[in-house]
């Protein structure tokens, strides 16, 4: 049981390690991302049961319906009101690169659950190629949320709440296309690599590109207590 939990939470850990440390100046405080990561933790027993439920009565008859509205839409949702709910406003999130850490935190600590049901349910015969496609798909769907969420958070313009908008949107799509390719038999692997070396292409410009966030944000703070001193 050990061995299974440890194989079945490595991945995650490993994952947002990884974002945390990209961040450039100071660290993200660890309880807070724990916080975060716990949140989405505990979301994956409502969301596989609202799942269940909707199966069990059979309200879609079409697969791909299924999966972009019962398994994309519905996780990513819940995913995206937890960040809004208890993340947004928070005194922590204080850089435009945080909302990246809580988008992939939120995440992957819904695929880490569901990766330890599972790997109970099925064993660990396909434990690293969960780690490759289920558990790193979920963390950069966090992240391009995350991102769009930072974005939001600092932005001046009138566009933040398209901003919050694009946030779900984004990940939700990118959702529904990973989705999408796994009920094309024959042919899904050939189709999932590309996807997920796009995702993770994607996945990497936006950590660049809330760097730049954050750097901007650095600097007219620092313009601001220059000229306040002055």
């Amino acid at each position: 049981m050990f061995i299974l939990l440890s194989v079945a939470i490595a991945p995650a850990l490993a994952l947002l390690s990884y974002f945390y440390l990209r961040k450039e100046i100071s660290k993200e405080p660890s309880r807070l991302l724990l916080h975060t990561f716990i949140y989405g933790a505990i979301l994956t027993f409502p969301i596989l049961f609202i799942q269940h439920v909707i199966q069990e009565e059979h309200i879609f008859s079409s697969i791909f319906l299924h999966q972009a509205l019962v398994t994309s839409a519905l996780e990513e949702f819940f995913k995206w009101l937890i960040l809004i709910i208890a993340i947004y406003n928070h005194v922590e999130f204080d850089d435009p690169y945080d909302g990246i850490l809580y988008g992939a935190s939120v995440s992957l600590g819904f695929a880490t659950v569901e990766n330890i049901l599972y790997l109970l349910s099925f064993g660990m015969d396909e434990a690293f190629l969960r780690a490759l496609l289920p558990v790193s798909s979920h963390a950069l769907f966090g992240v391009v949320m995350g991102y769009y969420i930072g974005r939001a958070k600092f932005s001046v313009s009138k566009k933040a709440k398209y901003e919050i908008t694009y946030a779900f949107l984004t990940s939700f799509f990118l959702h529904t296309i990973y989705n999408s390719i796994l009920i094309i038999k024959g042919v899904d692997l050939l189709l999932m690599v590309p996807f997920m070396l796009f995702l993770w292409i994607l996945g990497l410009s936006k950590t660049k590109k809330a760097h730049v966030l954050s750097r901007k944000k650095r600097f007219e703070h620092h313009e601001y207590f220059v000229k306040e001193e002055i």
